[in-house]
Parts: C-alpha cells; structure tokens; sequence
C-alpha cells in the first residue's frame, strides 16, 4: 500500500524544526538562533527540484540563516512564520494545481497533525510524537535532522524511476 502511495507523490511539504533539524536550537551570544541541517537531506532535497518536484516549506519558526540554506538548495515555497499551516497549504497547493492526494507531507509534532490527516502520504520521523506516529503511512527509521527526509525523497524518486542519474550527460 505504501508503495501505492510513493507512486502518486507530485511534491514534498516538509516541517523543518525537528524534520530538517533535529529540533535543537543553540542561541549565540547576540541572540541569534543557529540550527544544524544534514547534508544528505539537502542533497535528495536539490536533487528533487532538478527532478521537479515542488518542496514546499511550511513552518512557524523564523529564520533568516534556514531561509538561505534552503534556498541555496532551490527550494522556491519556503513559508516561514507560519501559524495557520493548513490554509498556507491550501493557498501553495492552489497556486501550484495541486491537490492534497498529490503530496508527501513530512512533520513531527503537533503544529503539522491536521496537515498530515489531509495528505495523500503523511510520514514522520522516528522521534516524531506519538500522535504523529499514530497517523502517519510511513515512519521513517531515522530521526528529524539525521536523514528522515532523504530516506522518504530517496523512496519516491527510486519508485518513480527518477533516482538513476542521466548517464547521457557528459561532465566538463
């Protein structure tokens, strides 16, 4: 049935504190909030958007360094400060032709449970909450920030026939 699922998947809606971090944040003497992102994730993450797949960022949290990290990826729907995550969703999925079937929506804790009930394909990470875990399609063995989202991307794109690389693409 999942594999059912990763088959139809058009775009990726991803929570970042505690998805594409691992939901720390250090705090820096001026004040500024600093997290870490792996790099696995933000290589399936640009490796996407060449395939054209939408990723969709949509989180409450606000800051400019996770802005400039995921836009150097070429992540375009980066939704930050986000309170009323499910009419942000609707609002990106119209303005893309997408529809709630369409999406992998990936989230750990409360502030995403209504976005996930509504997606075609909800997932989590391992040390996502309960109730999360409870109704998600797929939970992925590794933990928010260590390769949860490269594990779901790297699904779909492999099922997808998106995965190998162009071998007809000479490099300079």
């Amino acid at each position: 049935m999942i594999f059912d699922n990763l088959k139809k998947v058009k775009a990726f809606v991803l929570d970042v504190d505690g998805v594409l971090t691992d939901g720390r944040v250090l705090v820096n003497e001026a004040g500024e909030q600093l997290r870490t992102f792996n790099i696995k994730d933000g290589y399936i993450m640009q490796l996407a958007v060449k395939r054209g797949y939408p990723i969709i960022i949509i989180t409450g949290g606000n800051s400019t360094g996770v802005v400039k990290r995921l836009k150097g990826l070429g992540v375009q729907e980066i939704h930050s400060g986000i309170s009323d995550k499910i009419g942000k969703l609707n609002e990106v999925l119209a303005s893309l032709s997408l529809n709630l079937e369409d999406i992998l929506y990936m989230g750990d804790d409360m502030p995403d449970f209504d976005c996930m009930k509504l997606a075609g394909l909800a997932t989590c990470p391992a040390d996502a909450i309960e109730e999360i875990k409870g109704i998600c399609h797929y939970i992925s063995p590794k933990i928010g920030g260590d390769g949860a989202v490269r594990d779901v991307m790297e699904k779909v794109l492999k099922i997808q026939g998106k995965w190998q690389m162009d071998t007809t693409v000479k490099s300079i």
